[in-house]
């Protein structure tokens, strides 16, 4: 691609990412809202002015690890071990009742045929996809209502991290059916791997980073170190250990997260972040979006597609934080902040079809699913959340 028609590409999504994330703003919801729907207007689906390119999802894919590594700085590490247990119960309800009832709708669309036959590969590959959760759409929404920290934004990040780990072991056993040459067991073991790696490369790059901030506080090169931690990090998770590189990303931030300049390193970090990398991240997911090759029939099944993904993360994650004895409206706030999907929905899709479990008509049912749950995530959340300011005051 021609360096003039990148520039041209990056110009359009920018202006029309600001713009429809103004409008949302003036209609009193996230702009991250009025980002996505800005991929959707430039995009394939109406006026075709962009089509996604390379270029455009390497930028969006930066966008995603900043947002988490954003998300990592601003956590709360005592309440992150506080909410630990918790987060790992909710995550495990979250994947576990996602892939059950996915597995059981794709049977009752097409039938069970029996295990080894096409038609469990695929419902096994649907359950997967489902169990994906992308917390980055609620991490932006929880940031621009200044709920990000606390035991609910905490918990609700938390979960979704231990979910992409549990997911991408799902996902491995799913594709343990279908090719004898995959061991689930393995996966297990680098991840695992990765968690103590992580711990202690990261008390050591803490040490150094406390020392130069102490040193030289309120400098350039502590966020420039930062950064370089960050994509270090992501690189490694996703080369060596196969986990998902925002992964790397959040706990790169979760060790710079209780330096006395980390909200120096995400004031720094944020400039970049979201006036560049952020709005293409969201407005990539509109781009993604065609829908060429939909057939009634397939329409049908999107649509339950999406409903139960939706309501099976609801529903798993929200009564798991009801036996956690959070209250109600809490517990619903975990759910909605964990039904959203993204890349990882759509990374979990791709190996799929990559080991022939299914076609790429069912795409079209994964952006969908994105679609919906990242732009109703964000206005339900503002509304659980606006009843909390509605609450009458305490005699």
């Amino acid at each position: 691609m021609e360096t003039y028609v990148i520039l041209r590409d990056l110009a359009i999504i920018l202006l029309s990412a600001k713009i429809c994330g103004m409008l949302a703003r003036k209609l009193k919801a996230p702009q991250v809202v009025g980002q996505i729907i800005a991929g959707l207007i430039i995009g394939p689906c109406f006026l075709g002015l962009i089509e996604q390119s390379d270029f455009i999802s390497q930028m969006a894919e930066i966008g995603v690890i900043l947002i988490m590594f954003s998300a990592g700085l601003e956590t709360n590490l005592h309440d992150l071990m506080k909410t630990g247990p918790k987060a790992l119960a909710i995550a495990c309800s979250g994947v576990f009742v996602p892939f059950v009832f996915g597995a059981l709708l794709y049977f009752g669309f097409y039938g069970f045929s029996g295990v080894g036959t096409d038609h469990f590969y695929a419902a096994m590959s649907i359950g997967a996809i489902m169990t994906a959760t992308s917390v980055s759409i609620t991490v932006a929404a929880l940031q621009e209502l200044g709920k990000l920290k606390g035991e609910i934004g905490t918990t609700i990040l938390s979960s979704a991290i231990i979910d992409d780990v549990i997911g991408i072991i799902v996902l491995t056993f799913v594709i343990g059916f279908k090719s004898p040459d995959s061991n689930p067991g393995m996966v297990i073991v680098k991840t695992v791997a990765f968690f103590i790696v992580a711990i202690v490369g990261g008390v050591a790059a803490y040490k150094l980073f406390d020392w130069l901030d102490n040193k030289a506080p309120h400098t350039r090169h502590i966020p420039i170190f930062g950064f370089a931690l960050c994509f270090i990090l992501s690189y490694i998770a996703e080369k060596y250990f196969g986990i998902a590189d925002i992964t790397g990303a959040y706990t790169a931030g979760i060790i710079l997260c209780s330096l006395k300049d980390a909200d120096y390193i995400n004031r720094k970090s944020e400039v970049s972040t979201y006036m560049i990398f952020a709005p293409i991240f969201f407005a990539g997911i509109g781009l993604k979006t065609t829908f060429d090759s939909v057939t009634p029939t397939l329409l049908f099944f999107c649509a339950a597609f999406v409903v139960v993904a939706l309501l099976t993360k609801i529903i798993g994650c929200g009564l798991m934080a009801k036996v956690c004895r959070f209250n109600n409206l809490d517990s619903l706030k975990i759910g909605v902040g964990m039904m959203t999907r993204g890349e990882v929905a759509l990374i979990v899709a791709q190996k799929c079809m990559s080991a022939g479990m299914i076609t790429a008509d069912y795409f079209t049912a994964v952006i969908l699913l994105i679609i919906c749950s990242s732009i109703a995530t964000p206005i339900i959340l503002k509304m659980l959340f606006n009843k909390d300011s509605h609450k009458p005051a305490k005699a």
